[in-house]
């Protein structure tokens, strides 16, 4: 049991955060190998107008995942902030109250995505001679949703206890055997796009079951006496209020993808391949500041319910550093390298250099994209649900408003579309940075309060014992 949770509330911060990012780190590369492997096998084995398909569907999917995501996150945060405060009843009902929240969240979103899909798809101006591919694609990935809420609510229910290596071992396995479909579907027997889907679908579904099954059998705190499976309506509007907050805030994100996306379709299938690639790319690079804000999170969270104040700005301050080195790490590489890695997705010269240029134009804003995930990942661990909205406003307004100003001007042209995410992500790390810097001044007076209360619990519990003393002398005399 004590190595499969993790108490972050005592230790060294900065190992403490990677330690814990590692694993997540290492399980979320893996994840974008789903898309990957998706984008590879289907641009080199079908061709380019079918990675165009798969691309075009990715803003929708992650406005469905998205929801879902939300409200696992939401019900993991709430977990560990009874886990700093040890106690142990209040997590098991967070467990069990989670899961219900996640079935309905769900199950709904998945119904939703199969009605919507083509709907949603010719609103944002899909070309006619991919958007069957595309939603045949996108109604396969929307029966999944149940199985990613699985291995969401799993995993996050995990971190909050300290535990980043369980969802990573499944997650690798699951990931290798959507490979070895996606070769066997696509290549052997010739099923596409469709082919790409099904190994996808297959991978999901036992990522996340073996996960929450590993979960039961092996974590106490899983396995749930029956005096707990009552829904609590107290614990359920408490997860409720963080989930929806966050899942809101996913969705406003993804709804400004969407937008992004209708815009790149109108510059035609060969901008849309590149978009798909370069975004494919981005996701993996932002794999290790999500990994960090997770970590970040669960150690405010623990921290928040242990009423260690100070540990969390320490937090904070330690997660811009180690985001700040991997920045330095990761920008050469994509100034100087892109034609290399585009070389993954296609062999066509036009798209890899396109995509080339598109990289140098969003890595120079690597710093403020991962200073979005240093002061969400604090915010979100001690329950800033304020933040979570203006998060996803900002995003929107930066999304929807950059690309429609800068592809105006002949210079920018196409560019625009690149310029936009990197400037987006420039207005949110500013906007995040000074919400966590009011948070914390406000924490400040939050923790000199906490420290007087603790001192005046110190002195009354001095003095009773000093008078308790007093009376056993006065009888024994």
């Amino acid at each position: 049991m004590s190595t499969l949770v993790r108490d972050m509330t005592k230790g060294n911060t900065t190992k403490l955060l990677i330690s814990f990012s590692i694993p997540m780190l290492i399980g979320n590369i893996f994840q974008q190998l789903y898309n990957l492997a998706d984008s590879a096998i289907v641009g080199r084995g079908v061709g380019p107008f079918a990675l165009a398909a798969v691309g075009s569907t990715g803003s929708l999917s992650f406005l469905f995942f998205s929801f879902c995501i939300g409200v696992a996150n939401g019900g993991g945060i709430t977990a560990s902030k009874y886990f700093g405060a040890k106690d142990d009843e209040k997590v098991k009902k967070v467990i069990v109250n989670g899961a219900y929240m996640m079935l309905a969240a769900s199950v709904l979103m998945a119904i939703l995505g199969y009605v919507l899909a083509a709907p949603v798809l010719r609103l944002l101006d899909t070309p006619e001679d991919i958007i069957d591919v595309a939603t045949m694609y996108l109604r396969i990935m929307c029966l999944g949703i149940p199985f990613i809420g699985l291995y969401n609510y799993a995993s996050a229910m995990l971190r909050a206890l300290g535990d980043s290596v369980t969802p990573l071992i499944f997650l690798v396995v699951s990931c290798f055997i959507n490979i070895g479909f996606d070769c066997l579907f696509v290549y052997v027997f010739g099923w596409g796009v469709f082919g790409a889907a099904i190994a996808t679908l297959i991978a999901q579904f036992l990522s996340g079951f073996a996960c929450l099954l590993f979960a039961y059998f092996k974590n106490d705190y899983f396995k749930i006496k029956r005096e707990y499976i009552k829904p609590d309506m107290k614990i359920i509007g408490e997860c409720a209020r963080m989930g929806s907050m966050l899942a809101l805030q996913m969705s406003l994100i993804a709804v400004s993808c969407l937008a992004l996306q209708r815009y790149v379709n109108g510059f035609g299938p060969m901008t849309m391949a590149v978009f798909t690639a370069v975004g494919r790319i981005e996701q993996i690079v932002q794999q290790p500041y999500g990994s960090l804000g997770m970590a970040l999170s669960t150690h405010a969270g623990q921290n928040l319910g242990a009423r260690n104040y100070k540990r969390i700005k320490e937090g904070f301050g330690k997660g811009m550093l180690i985001m700040a080195a991997f920045s330095a790490i990761v920008l050469p590489l994509a100034q100087f390298g892109g034609e290399t890695i585009m070389k993954i997705f296609t062999e066509e010269p036009e798209i890899i250099t396109m995509g080339a240029k598109a990289l140098r134009i969003t890595s120079a804003f690597y710093f403020t994209l991962g200073t979005i995930y240093v002061c969400r990942g604090v915010l979100n661990g001690i329950g800033d649900a304020g933040f979570a909205l203006i998060n996803g406003v900002v995003e929107v307004i930066g999304r929807i408003g950059f690309p429609l100003l800068l592809t105006l001007f002949p210079v920018i042209g196409v560019w625009g579309i690149w310029l936009s995410a990197g400037l987006t992500w420039f207005i949110s790390g500013l906007f995040a940075f000074i919400r966590y810097a009011v948070k914390i001044r406000n924490a400040k007076f939050i923790a000199s309060v906490s420290d007087a209360e603790n001192s005046a619990a110190v002195r009354s519990d001095h003095l009773a014992k000093k008078a308790y003393v007093t009376v056993l002398h006065s009888k024994a005399s």
